[in-house]
């Protein structure tokens, strides 16, 4: 009788693990890049052939099954990529200079002038890491909003340029230099509005340079799929542009991590040679 009732359970058992999603993996091939796995890659690929087939709502399903919201463009998280917790108070030295809305760094003119603009110390722009990052820059007087279009090469890590006209509402002008405190928050124009990419002046289908805006945290790396549906990542340069010479013409599918390992996928965005193409993805609270 034991015997028997342990039989009983082993099957209840092994019918619960086999689903019927891993039968239909099974004897339908959604594995469409043929790399040994069922991901994302995969559902971009096949609705890129065909968004109304069979398999698409296959993959779609299997995918869901791994809590992969692929509607709402969410999806797993890259540790590799995270910089810091979100909230993470840096501390430093704050000074003032006349710049930042034209010709910074960063390379994101045309800035408005309804923002404060910043630079940022050499270590914690890493190679444009920072590069249209929001902070949050706290002194004696008070905390501002600033977003970071510029490099501060001499300054130490924690330290923060101010423009001239930011300064007074966080410290006495006749100080100019104190101690500040600062945080990346959430980029404002980023709320109601999906990231875009700007085309470098140049670009074309044997070079292109592509520089991704309206992020709500900085940007970790960029990543394009080539003809195999492999994604590869771009080189970054220290002015924020990613480049390359092998992307071809378009329209590319991008895959955009922040540096908090939050990740995107844009696809069927058109090179707008120096000009911006707008996307329909933006990163997560």
């Amino acid at each position: 009788m034991k015997r028997f009732f342990s039989a009983f359970v082993s099957a209840v058992m092994a019918a619960a693990i086999i689903s019927p999603l891993s039968v239909i993996s099974e004897t339908v091939n959604i594995d469409i890049n043929s790399d040994g796995k069922i991901n994302v890659f995969d559902w971009i690929l096949q609705k890129r052939e065909d968004a109304s087939s069979e398999k698409l709502l296959l993959i779609r399903d299997f995918l869901h099954g791994k809590s992969v919201n692929l509607e709402n463009n969410s999806y797993p998280v890259d540790e590799s990529a995270i910089l810091e917790p979100k909230g993470t108070v840096h501390y430093g030295e704050g000074t003032y200079y006349d710049g930042g809305y034209v010709g910074g760094c960063a390379m994101l003119d045309p800035v408005s002038t309804d923002i404060w603009v910043a630079a940022m110390n050499i270590t914690d722009y890493n190679n444009a890491q920072l590069a249209g990052a929001y902070i949050e820059v706290t002194g004696e007087l008070g905390s501002i909003k600033m977003l970071v279009t510029d490099l501060l090469p001499e300054g130490k890590k924690g330290d923060v340029d101010l423009c001239e006209d930011a300064f007074p509402l966080i410290a006495p002008v006749e100080k100019g230099r104190v101690d500040i405190s600062w945080k990346i928050i959430p980029l404002d124009t980023a709320e109601d509005a999906p990231v875009s990419y700007k085309f470098k002046e140049g670009s074309s289908p044997y070079w292109c340079g592509v520089q991704v805006r309206n992020h709500r945290y900085p940007v970790s790396k960029l990543e394009y799929m080539n003809e195999n549906g492999e994604f590869i990542e771009l080189e970054r340069k220290q002015y924020n542009f990613f480049e390359s010479d092998e992307m071809g013409a378009g329209p590319f599918t991008f895959r955009v991590t922040d540096i908090y390992g939050q990740v995107i996928v844009d696809e069927n965005i058109p090179m707008a040679v120096d000009g911006i193409s707008q996307g329909k993805s933006q990163f997560p609270l």
